[in-house]
């Protein structure tokens, strides 16, 4: 009998400790991801671009966000900054580089809240072959019934901000005259699983 409750109590215990047990999957609604960057131009101007080919999943715990976490794709051949000649230049050896790395990521290591539906996202951010840690200024816009369809889907969306340095990632060239630092903003939704 005594067994019996230390072992129950172990179960629950062990079902409590689990943040996996607590989070939901969330996916990226595909059609509603933006992650854009801006670049300064010569001094001159700044250009501006996004990314069109974003995925990622969320393990979201509402009530214990710091045990959630984020992992995100994105194709840096879907670069898209409205000018056919510079995306083809910016997807080559100069910079990005697509061929030799395919692929960007971007996979959470830590969360803190900072306040009510604000937060900082830690993570590894894999680009142009160099994997280097990142902060994201996040803030929680959403959680609720998507109203479009019949079907009842529940959502949730974020928005985040960094700066990063393109240097960092062994992307010099043009520096000084094509800016190094780069502002960045993500918005996206993402559907329960």
């Amino acid at each position: 009998m005594k067994t019996n409750r230390i072992a129950a109590t172990a179960a629950a215990l062990a079902f409590l400790a689990s943040p996996a047990l607590a989070a939901d999957t969330y996916k990226i609604d595909t059609s509603h991801v933006y992650v854009g960057f801006e670049v300064d131009h010569l001094g001159f101007s700044t250009t501006y671009g996004r990314f069109n080919d974003v995925s990622g999943t969320i393990e979201f715990d509402e009530e214990n966000p710091e045990a959630s976490s984020v992992e995100v794709k994105i194709d840096p051949a879907s670069v898209d900054t409205g000018h056919k000649e510079r995306d083809e230049h910016v997807r080559g050896e100069d910079l990005l580089n697509v061929a030799e790395y395919p692929e960007m990521s971007f996979k959470s290591t830590s969360i803190e809240r900072t306040g009510e539906k604000t937060g900082k996202i830690t993570g590894d951010l894999t680009l142009h072959g160099v994997t280097k840690p990142v902060t994201l200024d996040t803030s929680f816009t959403r959680k609720g019934t998507y109203p479009m369809t019949e079907e009842k889907i529940e959502v949730i969306g974020f928005n985040a901000t960094a700066t990063l340095k393109r240097s960092d990632y062994g992307m010099d060239k043009f520096i000084p005259m094509v800016g190094d630092e780069l502002p960045v903003t993500i918005s996206f939704e993402a559907h329960k699983q």
